[in-house]
């Protein structure tokens, strides 16, 4: 049953919603966090609770999911997992997992809350019993961080940049044009409060496509600036960011710094070859001829950081299930490389940790046929059984790279993470 509300204070409600969906054993909330756009159907969606679930790292994961579509017609939140890749591609991934996640999981909630204004739309048995059960909650005592994490890389600085250079000598040997390089940080026997994570995350480093899923005992918690894809009726959207500068505190620095970041023929050469990659993989769902760049270069502002966001749009081909689309162009390009395979499989030999949720991508089906799903990056993944918290951060590698720069790029990314996990210690 769908009923729609008017609430007077959007900030609590969120809270109260976000709070109570984690009383659930499996839960997803997405805030948009206020910006602006123009294919975003809600400002929040938060859904708690499984009548119907589909969790598997089996082959054949999406013929799977695309019956789980077609028997369940309602919004189902869930994820594609990066390993994914190995079940349309001759593709493996054997480096070590110490999170455990599965390489796809959906869910159909047992309820549904979206928030757009401060309208808030409840999908449920009872809708006015779980409006009052909102309204009525209260929101517990924020805990802290009781321990601060020892933070550990996968790589030194001296062997990140060492690698970096291995892989440039791909590059001049034609191999690849360009690898997205990814290195993890993990913290061991560390235990956090996901939620209270989530929350402090959300107000250092608020973006458009911020999320926290709990599933069971694995949590996913995001702030994700990135838009993987996307449809709007018969529209397919996909926001590669490539071009990455950092925040400056004084306003005419920081107005340089976007400036510089425009001018930087480095980055905007990424930012083009992995635009002709999602054009090219969007071809392959479209209609002959829909394909074109809607915004080449886009600047756009967060707290930590500036990024140069480009926009390409097609029209989809007709009778072509979501699932297909989505196969198509999957994983997304920006975390690969170009040519993509080739990249994947240079990712694997130097990468030292399965990437595994980290450059998936979690959203959201809709009854009507819709759906968007961001890029997981600037992400905490945190296992509560094995106390194993990981986040990972990558860079673009090309001939031109400069490896000390892309060491420090991934820090970069990182740092509001790190910062996080650095909040209310003794």
């Amino acid at each position: 049953m769908l009923k729609v509300f008017t609430t007077d204070n959007l900030e609590t409600f969120k809270l109260k919603g976000l709070y109570w969906a984690n009383s659930f054993s499996t839960a997803c909330y997405f805030d948009s966090n206020q910006y602006t756009d123009p294919y975003s159907a809600f400002d929040v969606f938060i859904a708690a609770g499984v009548k119907k679930e589909l969790n598997t790292s089996e082959k054949g994961s999406f013929d799977q999911l695309k019956d789980f579509l077609t028997e369940n017609h309602d919004f189902i939140p869930g994820y594609f997992a990066y390993d994914l890749k190995n079940h349309a591609e001759e593709l493996y991934s054997h480096n070590p997992d110490h999170l455990g996640f599965q390489d796809i999981f959906f869910f159909l909630p047992q309820h549904s809350i979206q928030i757009k204004g401060n309208q808030v739309q409840i999908i449920t048995d009872s809708p006015d019993n779980l409006w009052k059960i909102l309204n009525e909650y209260e929101i517990p005592k924020s805990g802290n961080l009781s321990v601060k994490p020892k933070i550990q890389s996968r790589f030194s600085r001296d062997e990140y940049i060492s690698t970096v250079k291995e892989i440039q000598k791909h590059i001049q040997r034609g191999d690849i044009y360009e690898l997205n390089f990814c290195q993890e940080f993990y913290a061991e026997n560390y235990c956090i409060n996901p939620l209270e994570v989530f929350i402090q995350l959300n107000t250092i480093s608020p973006t458009p496509f911020a999320n926290y899923f709990k599933i069971n005992n694995h949590f996913i918690i995001s702030a994700t600036p990135e838009r993987f894809l996307s449809r709007r009726g018969n529209k397919l959207i996909s926001q590669p960011i490539k071009g990455t500068s950092s925040r400056k505190s004084d306003a005419i620095q920081d107005e340089e710094q976007k400036k510089m970041l425009l001018k930087n023929e480095k980055e905007r050469s990424e930012n083009v070859m992995i635009v002709d990659l999602v054009r090219n993989d969007l071809t392959k769902s479209a209609k002959a001829g829909s394909v074109k760049v809607e915004e080449l270069f886009g600047l756009y502002s967060f707290k930590q950081v500036h990024q140069m966001i480009s926009t390409v749009v097609c029209q989809v081909k007709e009778d072509l299930p979501n699932t297909t689309i989505i196969s198509n162009t999957f994983p997304m390009g920006s975390m690969t490389g170009a040519p993509k395979i080739s990249a994947m499989q240079l990712a694997e030999k130097y990468e030292r940790s399965k990437r595994g949720v980290y450059s998936g991508a979690l959203g959201y089906f809709a009854p009507n046929g819709d759906f968007d799903f961001n890029v997981v990056i600037r992400t905490i993944l945190y296992n509560a059984d094995s106390n194993y918290l990981s986040f990972h951060a990558g860079s673009a590698i090309t001939l031109d790279s400069e490896p000390e720069k892309e060491y420090d790029e991934c820090l970069l990314k990182g740092m509001a993470i790190l910062e996080v996990l650095s909040l209310n210690t003794p």
